[in-house]
């Protein structure tokens, strides 16, 4: 059989040539294939800590466009329908957009809905989130295009109402600031300011002196007014109040100035109001809540009610909810709680990402008039006493207020508990019955401790390490609890659902995501589990050294019954 000829060397060359192109295609696409983790999107000056100290190691165009984000604080623009934002992109590609106008903006219009318009006549639904409770922004959430994630740097875009899709409408656009180079909170005292800033101070707990910031406020730099810095600790900033005449309707930006040679302004979205005014004693004052409990929480809703119910039951008075950008039912959950009547939950809308310090040290602050002592745990850890299981035939509420009163004197400002962490004990899925029943099996060793603290005790400064503050030493010390007068059940490894759910966020600045390949060995971390959501072989009988079974048989007793449907728990609707 005669061999095929071979074709042509011009078809030949032809075809690799076309090979070539398509290779070099591939390669300038997957440019645009950026990596969505928290870590891809810092800001450009990612080791600040050493460059802003150096101004000739900053580029140039970084600085110019830092330069324009601190002055072009306002998109304004002439698209019909537009309206007044700013915006930061957060992590996951997400956009969130503040809208500072007294129009109410949280229904969805009737003819669509709003939109961001962002360059290269690309358009994105913009969803209603929530109105940050300190400076009344109403925010939205959109999505940054795949074409515009390979801008540099990325620009903001125009928050509208159904755009008609035109290139030449749309202005050119400041720079978008990213998530965690940028002031984002303010409360102010009677004695001063206290202002939230991610990415000046080291995520490993170098704090720089005060006498490298100013506060300074106003839009206009050149005119802004500045104060000192009296203290800067983590992503907390506490500075003087200006001298400057203004009234409690007027919103003044606030941001922190780095002291470098040539100084750097933090973009912000932080806005200052005056402080409140003298306190006078009402006629009928409100007494204080003896003891508040507060947590940082993202989509609790199925766990809450059994948290609420428990702790209300052995003593907490008022619980404090930071909500990190929820989604599911919890505000519905909260609604309903609090309609019951017996409850006093109040949700704080937190839409800033791993910012669980901050939101601890601003509850200490801002609650320290309506709350006496604050119980920092989160809703899968439960503390009990091993003696209520024999002198206990129902919950009282002097309870937890025993443990203090038992641990303190005069000089105690912060009673600290140990945990003991439980495992999925052979469950596949989150028990109907809730956490307390479903779980009983748990680690031979102590981890960790979580903290109840006198808020007038709390250091100036703020600091915390979730599990405990600093306190005012010259006074206050701490006590630990010893396991026989009280533990923390800590539901930490639950049903591979509801892990795999926790593993994709962790909201301490201060503790590395899980899916982050550092520290493999810290205690933060899930032994056996790596950087993946993968489940192990045999999840189900990990984290198993000790059964115990004490808190649930005490909660059985306390909020248990027989019903028509058979036993159920209080927390069981």
């Amino acid at each position: 059989m005669p061999r095929k000829a071979p074709p042509p060397m011009p078809i030949l060359l032809l075809v690799l040539l076309c090979l070539f192109l398509l290779a070099f295609y591939s390669l300038i696409l997957s440019r645009s294939a950026v990596s969505s983790s928290p870590a891809d999107l810092r800001f450009r000056p990612l080791n600040l800590s050493a460059r802003y100290k150096d101004p000739d190691s900053f580029n140039h165009v970084i600085r110019e466009d830092i330069h324009e984000l601190t002055h072009r604080t306002r998109l304004v623009t002439s698209i019909p329908g537009s309206l007044d934002s700013f915006s930061v992109l957060l992590p996951n590609w997400e956009v969130l957009v503040l809208v500072y106008d007294e129009t109410p903006l949280t229904s969805t219009p009737a003819d669509g809905g709003l939109y961001c318009l962002f360059p290269r006549n690309e358009t994105s639904p913009a969803n209603f989130s929530g109105v940050l409770p300190f400076s009344g922004a109403v925010t939205f959430k959109c999505l940054l295009p795949n074409r515009n994630r390979r801008l540099d740097p990325f620009r903001q875009p125009v928050l509208a109402r159904l755009p008609e899709k035109d290139p030449n409408v749309t202005p050119a656009l400041p720079v978008l600031p990213r998530w965690d180079f940028l002031a984002y909170e303010c409360f102010s005292t009677e004695t001063d300011v206290v202002v939230f800033v991610k990415g000046v101070n080291n995520r490993q707990g170098i704090n720089k002196s005060p006498e490298e910031f100013s506060c300074v406020f106003g839009d206009d730099i050149n005119n802004a007014v500045r104060t000192a810095v009296t203290s800067s600790k983590q992503e907390v900033f506490r500075c003087h109040h200006p001298k400057t005449a203004s009234s409690a309707a007027e919103r003044i930006k606030v941001s922190i100035e780095i002291q470098s040679d040539q100084k750097l302004l933090v973009p912000s979205v932080a806005y200052y109001t005056p402080p409140p005014p003298p306190r006078r004693t009402p006629s009928n004052p409100k007494p204080k809540s003896l003891l508040c409990a507060t947590t940082m929480v993202h989509n609790v809703a199925k766990f809450l009610r059994e948290w609420v119910m428990y702790y209300s039951g052995i003593g907490v008075d008022k619980f404090i909810l930071y909500d990190n950008d929820s989604d599911d039912d919890l505000e519905r959950v909260i609604e309903e709680l609090n309609e019951e009547g017996d409850y006093n939950i109040e949700r704080i809308f937190w839409v800033w990402p791993k910012t669980q310090e901050a939101g601890f040290s601003h509850s200490a602050v801002y609650f320290k008039d309506s709350c006496a002592w604050m119980m920092y745990v989160d809703v899968d850890e439960f503390v009990f006493s091993p003696s209520w299981l024999n002198n206990s035939s129902r919950p009282s509420k002097t309870m937890l207020k025993s443990l203090i009163s038992t641990a303190s004197d005069q000089s105690t400002g912060q009673v600290s508990i140990k945990c003991n962490d439980f495992g999925p004990s052979e469950q596949k899925i989150h028990p109907e019955t809730g956490v307390i029943q479903g779980y009983n099996c748990r680690r031979q060793a102590e981890e960790r401790h979580k903290s109840i603290i006198l808020l007038d005790a709390v250091d100036h400064s703020l600091l915390n390490v979730i599990h405990h503050f600093d306190l005012n030493d010259s006074y206050y010390n701490s006590k630990v609890l010893p396991p026989e007068a009280a533990v923390i059940n800590h539901y930490k490894y639950q049903a591979w659902p509801e892990f795999t759910t926790k593993f994709r966020r962790r909201v301490s600045a201060f503790v590395a995501d899980w899916r982050t390949n550092v520290n493999p060995t810290s205690k933060d971390r899930t032994p056996g589990l790596g950087f993946q959501p993968i489940k192990p072989d045999r999840w189900e009988q990990m984290f198993c050294d000790v059964r115990d079974e004490r808190l649930k048989l005490l909660t059985r007793k306390w909020f248990g019954s027989e019903t028509a449907e058979g036993f159920k728990m209080a927390w069981q609707l």
